[in-house]
């Protein structure tokens, strides 16, 4: 058998019509014996859903968003602001202040 690469169009045209009406006398053939076509050849067969089997499902989806929506989110407990006492800042703004004394004394004008 030639490479296909290799064959002109005129052919490949020619391969082509004789594939074709070989599978049409392959088709009669077994019409006229009774035989029937090889499972192959036929369309897989495509699941449809009923219409009952489509109400059911919106209705289960249905009820699940309508739980989802009916479920309240439980309002968390407001997370308490934690609050520095004067004391603490007044001792924090003294360190800095001590900081930047010594940094400027050192000649230094940034850290």
């Amino acid at each position: 058998m030639s490479n296909l690469l290799s064959l002109t169009i005129t052919q490949l045209r020619h391969a082509a019509d004789l594939k074709e009406k070989i599978e049409a006398m392959t088709k009669e053939l077994a019409s006229i014996l009774g035989v029937s076509t090889p499972a192959s050849a036929k369309a897989p067969k495509k699941g449809k859903m009923s219409a009952a089997g489509r109400a059911r499902v919106a209705a289960a989806q249905k009820a699940r968003w309508a739980k989802i929506k009916a479920a309240k989110p439980v309002a968390k407990a407001p997370v308490k602001k934690r609050t520095m006492s004067a004391a603490a800042k007044a001792k924090i703004s003294a360190a800095a202040k001590a900081r930047w004394a010594k940094i400027k004394s050192a000649g230094n004008k940034s850290l």
